[in-house]
């Protein structure tokens, strides 16, 4: 070859000529193009698609942390390439949606928590049934490990109901964590305590004296709302409420507020414990939540 004779680099070679590199390298795998042999999307192909035949509502980095969790060893585009032979990709615009959700995960305060049972988003978001008419799930998601720590339904969404879904997520925790919530919210070694700051919307339960009342009663907590107009400052909550609706509830037929209640209590045990979560490096809320805080 007369770049290799002239001892020529591609680029010095490709300006000389006056022509693209592009070009070169086209000329040059001319009659020589593929397709390649590709041994490791050959292997895992099979086992990628067991995997996204379970979990058909996720994109290839959960079904690769999914497979990693397992042992199974493959990067993340060998992943992606063995779903994209099998058509088990995610529909075009998916993960534009998805950055778009993520973009709106940013705290409340200036100082982002970096410790669980800091920061609490609680929010209710509307449901409707083939046959039961419109519910409300109440979620409650723990800022710093995403853990879903509450998601009852309800009919109405008064400040009764914002009580009971706040009362359903500090059981959970001391159920988890296996001593009182308030415990949790003490410095061992200072005494202080530092309560769970609950952020709400501005919604008529929220700003209800009842509420307050509540709030008052328990030293474990404090509440904040959010600016007016500003939902990216719940954003851990509403991203909840997204992932449940379009990676499961949507994709099955709900009959009632029975249905739907069991559903989502389903969703909360794959959220939580077997759902990799790449903000948390791909553990799930479960794990990073129960991680100690010292």
């Amino acid at each position: 070859m007369i770049r290799i004779e002239a001892g020529l680099p591609i680029g010095r070679f490709c300006e000389i000529l006056g022509l693209p590199r592009s070009t070169y390298h086209r000329w040059r795998t001319a009659g020589a193009k593929g397709p390649w042999p590709s041994p490791i999307v050959d292997r895992i192909e099979p086992v990628v698609e067991k995997y996204a035949g379970d979990w058909p509502a996720w994109g290839h980095r959960k079904i690769w942390a999914m497979m990693r969790a397992d042992g199974e060893e493959a990067s993340t585009s060998s992943v992606l390439r063995a779903m994209a032979r099998r058509d088990l990709l995610q529909p075009a615009g998916y993960q534009r949606e998805r950055r778009e959700l993520a973009k709106a995960r940013r705290a409340a305060f200036v100082v982002s928590p970096t410790r669980r049972n800091r920061v609490w988003q609680m929010d209710f978001s509307e449901f409707e049934t083939t046959r039961g008419g419109t519910w409300r799930l109440g979620g409650i998601c723990d800022y710093v490990a995403k853990l879903a720590l509450a998601c009852p339904l309800t009919t109405t969404q008064t400040a009764r109901d914002a009580i009971s879904c706040l009362e359903v997520a500090r059981d959970r925790a001391t159920d988890l964590l296996g001593h009182p919530l308030l415990q949790d919210c003490v410095d061992p070694a200072t005494g202080e305590l530092t309560p769970v700051v609950v952020v709400t919307d501005n919604g008529p339960a929220s700003k209800s004296v009842g509420f307050a009342r509540h709030m008052a009663s328990r030293p474990e907590f404090t509440h904040v709302r959010t600016s007016v107009h500003s939902p990216q400052t719940n954003g851990v909550i509403e991203r909840f409420f997204g992932s449940i609706k379009y990676e499961h509830l949507y994709r099955e037929e709900i009959a009632d507020g029975l249905d739907l209640a069991m559903h989502a209590e389903r969703y909360l045990d794959v959220f939580n414990g077997i759902r990799p979560h790449e903000e948390l490096g791909f553990r799930t809320p479960l794990e990073a939540y129960l991680e100690d805080p010292s």
